[in-house]
């Protein structure tokens, strides 16, 4: 009897097999894979038997319920039960009973999915752990030679690698699904994260350590110098991706896209993990806020191209610490030479990989700044910072210097490397703005606020020196040019639409400091964030009107305008700070609807205080003028005014006739007008149209009030005569502001109509008198009769003051 034929093992632990011990050098492992494999069994047995306690124990609660609801069942349709107790039993099953009977079925099928998942998401685990596990223990076995030959070690390799990714790519893809269809399963997925992470950490080292192997094995990095470097002819120097052969050039395709396939594993879990944060308290501490940032900081695979550059340009680097120019230059120029063999090479490979909106260039750009802005971070700003320092102390002018040198290069840098990154590319606007920032040198200022500081004060305290000079010089502060020197109503007209600082009439000195601000506002355009630009600009441009401002309203209180008589000097001297106030309130304006300033301010508004402090700064001083000119003429017309309607006034007209033409300006009047048109025409000559505008009518509507309050109505009697110098002494006032106005009546309304009822005929002056004497809607009557400024109450004493000479 022969005996039995044992059946050959099954296809996959054949598999198994073959992967484990491809030579006999691998019998070596067998004892630690024993083991692996001991330890494995051994938890998914302990799993197993929880889930089966689990299983038991749900089915013991849920018969123990059954049969409950069987008893109850029973009892319904046994016939010696009463109608009472048979509607009693019917109502708690349907009660109690069954709700209770389908949360519990309902329990029960949430545990065996829960368990089935489980074991799917065990399974996919253990076979990423696998897949990472025969990396790492096959890597020893390579060298560099062996890497470019066509073998079964290296295909195995990065089939494995393949392998482990797909099983990735089902993990995630199980995990997503459970964190929509089942977000309280929280433990389950943080435990399946945790494991992936440890295996992460292990395989893209690894990964990343195969692929600089080849990358060597190809003879990358190139050298940096050539016969030809002396005649700055690095565009000579071969680029070992154009050389590859197609073997080569099939190897690094596979190794390319198995690496750049891990990465966008690794950011489609940034993604999800970063979903379930908003969602999940549980992980708010979770480090995955961006779901683009793996990508926006370039691709691993030309980063690990740059690497290697990096230590050969560095030997340059040190030589040229003093002259940093000269660092920039370099990296340009080495970004630019390889650039078009990274692009033609690797663009259709990441287009293979199925990166949407990856450009190489961009990609390759990026590892190149990043590059650089490491070395800068290491050696260039750190002695930059400490001779700040030692500066504060000792006195160094040249620090200050060199801080705005270096960012200069800087600003040239960013934007010759971002017209290298974006050319022959047509980018969309929401792509390329994260990208732009990724590319951008100043990003060193986002890990280090006090370096971003230093410049900022850098900025400024250069500026001040600039200004300086300027601001010592008087004839910066003057407001009159030659084409200013003559008004008139024609010309100021058309003068309410300002914008230039000659339409303001501000002093040169504005227009300086807008501009140096504007400059500093522009430099700062360059850092990569708009919670950069606003920390930078409020500690440099912001600042520096701030300071500016402040020497304005300074200038105004030396003046003392409420304290002392006006003079020429210090309304020139007030006028030109006002004007400079509204000049650069406007620019501030026009810059805060400027839509590269609307992220920049904490309220909106990057300049709200600064605008507020010169609206308010403009309004007092011409307040304390206007104040100013209503006190002097008042003191120089009161004994006119406390004179006007009375006997004494009125007397030297008596015997004259009652010709206006022939009647002359009353003498206490003159002195009084001649000053107000003194002052108002030099506020013309030195006031920006607008606020000229609102002074003069207010000080016609002061002048106006003040007037018909000091007359003393209804105690006074105005004859003839004295209605003729009232009107003639009034038409003189109008004069004084008739080169800004052809009704300048308008705006002194009370004296206007008080003339006017002064001058009525008696018997309309009686009946009007009469009607507001006895209607209790006089003020409608006055209304109807064009008087809409003097009260009817007012209106009678003036009329009686009139019907008493009559």
């Amino acid at each position: 009897m022969s005996p039995p034929r044992l059946r050959p093992p099954p296809a996959s632990l054949r598999g198994f097999l073959d992967a484990h011990f491809a030579s006999p050098e691998d019998l070596a492992a067998a004892p630690a894979l024993a083991e692996l494999l001991r330890r494995e069994c051994a938890e998914l047995e302990a799993s197993l038997r929880r889930l089966e306690a689990q299983l038991a124990s749900a089915a013991a609660s849920w018969l123990a319920r059954s049969g409950e609801a069987r008893l109850d069942l029973r009892r319904l349709r046994s016939r010696g039960g009463g109608v009472e107790e048979e509607d009693e039993g019917v109502e708690t099953v349907r009660t109690v009973g069954l709700p209770a009977l389908v949360r519990e079925i309902q329990r029960i099928d949430t545990i065996r999915l829960y368990a089935e998942a489980t074991l799917q998401l065990e399974a996919l685990v253990g076979n990423l752990e696998d897949a990472a596990f025969s990396i790492v223990r096959q890597a020893s076995k390579l060298n560099l030679p062996s890497i470019l030959r066509k073998s079964n070690e290296t295909e195995w390799k990065q089939g494995k690698l393949l392998h482990a990714i797909n099983a990735m790519r089902d993990i995630e893809r199980e995990l997503v699904s459970i964190s929509t269809s089942r977000p309280q399963w929280t433990n389950l997925i943080m435990v399946v994260d945790s494991r992936v992470d440890k295996t992460l950490a292990i395989l893209r080292p690894q990964a990343l350590t195969d692929y600089r192997a080849l990358l060597a094995a190809l003879g990358w990095p190139p050298s940096l110098s050539s016969p030809d470097t002396q005649e700055d002819k690095y565009s000579q120097i071969p680029n070992p991706l154009d050389l590859m052969n197609e073997d080569n050039k099939e190897k690094y395709s596979q190794s390319f896209l198995a690496l750049c396939a891990l990465q966008h594993v690794q950011a489609n879990r940034e993604v999800r993990q970063c979903q379930t944060t908003a969602a999940t308290p549980a992980l708010a501490d979770s480090k995955y806020f961006d779901k683009t940032a793996c990508f926006d900081n370039g691709l691993w695979a030309i980063d690990e191209l740059v690497h290697p550059i990096a230590s050969r340009m560095e030997y340059h680097f040190a030589k040229w610490s003093e002259q940093p120019e000269f660092i920039f230059t370099l990296v340009y120029k080495i970004t630019k030479d390889f650039m078009d063999g990274v692009d033609d090479i690797l663009q259709p490979l990441i287009d293979q990989a199925r990166l949407v909106g990856l450009s190489a260039k961009e990609s390759w750009v990026t590892g190149m700044v990043k590059m650089l802005v490491g070395y800068l971070e290491r050696q260039i700003f750190p002695a930059l910072v400490t001779s700040y320092q030692e500066q504060a102390t000792v006195g160094k002018p040249e620090v200050h210097s060199s801080w705005l040198h270096l960012n200069d290069v800087m600003i040239s840098f960013d934007k010759r490397m971002q017209l290298l990154a974006d050319s022959g590319i047509q980018k969309i606007a929401s792509i390329s703005e994260g990208l732009s920032r990724s590319l951008s040198v100043f990003s060193i200022y986002g890990e280090h606020s006090d370096w971003l500081q230093i410049w900022a004060g850098v900025e400024l305290s250069s500026a001040q020196d600039n200004l300086k000079s300027e601001m010592d010089d008087e004839t910066s502060w003057s407001c009159i040019d030659n084409q200013h020197g003559q008004f008139g109503h024609q010309e100021n007209s058309i003068k309410f639409l300002l914008s230039t600082r000659e339409d303001y009439k501000a002093p040169p000195v504005s227009e300086i400091v807008v501009k140096t601000a504007l400059s500093m506002i522009k430099r700062g355009c360059a850092l990569p964030t708009k919670g950069m630009q606003s920390q930078y600009n409020r500690s440099s441009s912001v600042q520096f009107l701030n300071d500016f401002f402040l020497v304005l309203r300074d200038r105004c209180e030396a003046l003392q305008l409420s304290n002392t008589a006006l003079e020429d000097q210090s309304l020139s001297k007030a006028s030109c700070a006002i004007n400079a106030a509204r000049y650069c309130e406007n620019v501030l304006r026009e810059w805060d609807e400027d839509t590269a300033f609307l992220d920049m301010g904490a309220r909106g508004s990057l300049f709200t205080d600064e605008i507020n402090f010169l609206v308010k700064l403009g309004t007092n001083y011409l307040e304390q003028i206007l104040s100013s000119i209503l006190l002097e003429f008042e003191d120089l017309s009161w004994e006119y005014v406390q004179n006007i309607g009375s006997s004494s006034e009125q007397t030297a007209l008596d015997d004259q006739i009652l010709d206006e033409e022939s009647v002359g300006v009353s003498p206490g009047f003159v002195a009084s007008l001649d000053v107000l048109t003194d002052r108002t025409t030099k506020l013309n000559l030195y006031l920006n149209s607008k606020d000229f505008l609102d002074l003069w009518r207010s000080i016609a509507e002061g002048l106006d009030y003040f007037i018909y309050s000091s007359v003393r109505w209804g105690e006074v009697s105005f004859s003839d005569p004295g209605v003729i110098q009232l009107r003639v002494d009034t038409k003189a006032l109008l004069h004084v502001f008739r080169p800004f106005c052809s009704r300048p009546e308008a705006f002194l309304p009370l004296l206007s109509e008080s003339l006017r009822l002064l001058t009525m005929r008696g018997a309309d002056a009686q009946y009007l008198l009469e009607m507001l004497t006895n209607d209790s809607k006089s003020d409608n009557g006055l209304w109807q009769q064009g008087f809409h400024h003097v009260k009817a109450s007012q209106a009678a004493k003036i009329l009686r003051s009139r019907s008493v000479a009559a």
